[in-house]
């Protein structure tokens, strides 16, 4: 019995090992914008902080739609692969 016991022990911190390991993931594109709203609202506090969150997060989507609008329009008359090698390139910019 105490060798089951010794076993089960020693096989516990083996069996967390993968459940650490996901946490450690890196953060999204939702998170990454977070943190840097959050880093740029220090000091602000209460209706400030949270209408400063607000602009600062639909800003930063505002402006990945102007991106897109605008290699939409360069893209035009390219198809196929040729358009979608372009739309990458441009967008990665």
């Amino acid at each position: 019995m105490n060798k089951l016991i010794t076993s089960l022990l020693l096989a516990l911190p083996l069996a967390a090992s993968p459940a650490l390991a996901q946490d450690k993931k890196e953060p999204g594109k939702q998170q990454s914008k977070m943190a840097e709203c959050n880093k740029a609202a220090e000091g602000k506090k209460g209706d400030e902080r949270k209408a400063f969150m607000k602009s600062c997060l639909s800003d930063k989507k505002k402006a990945q739609q102007d991106k897109m609008k605008a290699c939409n329009k360069d893209a035009a008359g390219k198809k196929g692969d040729e358009r979608k090698a372009f739309m990458k390139d441009c967008l990665s910019k």
